[in-house]
């Protein structure tokens, strides 16, 4: 592929419209249609390749899955917000915070009811937080920055019922086969974690936030530019007054959240032991945890549906906000579809052929882990996916760690970091996408205010992966 640096130019497009404009759509899809001309070069040619990508996108199985658990999620959220359930819930809770540090702490408890998957944990929660804070008055753009490293800087980190784990250890495993290594893909996969070096930076400055913070004066005194509201002033008025209506029913979120985390967990276990698991953690790595939450979510929705008709609420409410909370997650749907398309006009450019030619196996074995992740953080931060991210990157680190005599583990958790990094860092990643969208952030400007703590923490990892790499050569 003589001209595979072409397939950087879609990622240029993107990230240079969304600073000049601070929109991410326009850029997407002129990404999307640039690079899709590049494939194929005549006009007619060009506009059917750019339409072929987004269909592909929207025909994969996973992708869809993905897509559906989002609507119907955001369906549930609007249902039990016009039942009361949130503003009840909120209520409640809000009468025991009186605090920043208290809300944070908030976020954190949360973390052992909502760990499985990160878009699931930010979607369960997110609602509730943002009605807290918008009735203190505190920083949206700092709460989202709490919430977002309590839960991609934690679930990277776990070793079983994540969505994450089967697909890392697969990984592992395609990279030890190709090698011919005799290692067990599961226990290389355990002894890199303690190297994710940027999610466990990153997992320490999120928990000093829940012991240093500012005073509630400052807080109340300080502007923050972000949480502005830069729409007309009749956006969504009738919504907001509708809600500010309906009474407090803390029961409405309560019972339908516990069913869908209930469930949850269940299907996990029963997908998994039908697949062959012996053991409850087994059975969690094993599952399909994309289709179980999606069909955890369905089956919630219907009893849902079931238990609110018997609290007497009215169906054409029910009903109406259910499509109106499924639509306000349409945005984020749309950006989704966009930047996984994205992602195919990339690599029928020659992406990752790119990647590798370039980085070749003459690297000194100590650099190769500090290399491959701040490669990798740049692409991640260009591409918003973690998996794709890892995808790339975990066979080229194989291979540089097998020729020049790296640590795997020490590589093998570079990667992973660096796939955690674009996750949490880059305005192209669900993670900052479906935060911005739930607490109403301008995408752009949120995904600049975190870029600037993770970039120290990506150095902090850099400078470990240099340190760490001379010992274990």
């Amino acid at each position: 592929m003589e001209h595979a640096w072409l397939s950087l130019l879609p990622f240029l497009i993107v990230i240079a419209m969304s600073i000049w404009l601070k929109e991410i759509l326009p850029g997407l899809v002129l990404g999307i249609v640039v690079g899709a001309y590049f494939v194929e070069a005549n006009l007619l040619g060009g506009t059917q390749q750019s339409v072929n990508y987004v269909v592909t996108t929207l025909t994969d199985e996973s992708n869809i899955k993905i897509i559906a658990f989002l609507y119907l999620f955001g369906g549930l959220v609007g249902m039990m917000r016009i039942s009361g359930g949130i503003k009840g819930f909120s209520k409640w809770v809000g009468e025991k915070i009186h605090s920043e540090r208290g809300l944070i702490g908030l976020i954190w408890l949360t973390l052992p009811f909502t760990f499985m998957m990160p878009m699931f944990r930010t979607m369960m929660i997110g609602p509730v937080i943002k009605s807290i804070l918008e009735k203190m008055k505190l920083s949206k753009s700092k709460i989202g920055f709490v919430l977002d490293v309590s839960t991609e800087s934690v679930i990277v980190l776990l070793p079983v019922a994540t969505a994450f784990v089967g697909f890392m250890i697969s990984l592992v495993a395609g990279g030890i086969q190709k090698h011919d290594l005799s290692l067990s893909p599961y226990h290389i996969f355990l002894q890199s974690i303690p190297f994710n070096f940027f999610a466990i930076v990153m997992l320490v400055i999120g928990l000093i936030g829940i012991f240093w913070s500012p005073s509630r004066k400052k807080m109340e005194e300080k502007k923050d530019t972000i949480t502005e509201d830069s729409g007309h002033d009749f956006h969504g008025i009738g919504l907001k007054k509708e809600l500010s209506m309906v009474k407090a029913q803390p029961w409405n979120l309560i019972i339908p959240l516990f069913l869908l985390l209930g469930l949850t967990l269940f299907l996990l276990w029963q997908d998994g032991t039908a697949k062959g698991a012996k053991t409850m953690f087994k059975a969690f790595s094993m599952a399909d945890a994309t289709f179980v939450m999606l069909l955890a979510v369905f089956i919630t929705l219907v009893l849902t549906f079931i238990f609110y008709m018997l609290r007497r609420l009215a169906l054409d409410e029910i009903l109406y906000h259910f499509i109106a909370g499924g639509n306000q997650l349409m945005q984020a749907i749309i950006l989704l579809i966009l930047v996984w398309s994205l992602s195919l006009v990339a690599e029928d450019l020659g992406f990752s052929y790119f990647i590798s030619s370039t980085l070749g196996s003459f690297l000194p074995a100590f650099t190769v882990p500090a290399i491959l992740f701040l490669v990798g953080a740049v692409v991640a931060y260009f591409i918003g996916s973690s998996w794709g991210t890892w995808g790339l990157f975990m066979p080229l680190g194989f291979s540089l760690a097998t020729a020049t005599g790296a640590s795997i583990p020490l590589t093998v958790g570079a990667v992973f970091a660096s796939g955690a990094f674009g996750a949490f860092t880059s305005p192209l990643g669900d993670t900052t996408i479906t935060t911005a969208s739930i607490l109403e952030l301008p995408l752009v400007d949120y995904a600049q205010y975190k870029l600037k703590m993770a970039a120290v923490g990506a150095g902090i990892a850099c400078a470990g992966y240099l340190v760490v790499g001379l010992f274990f050569v």
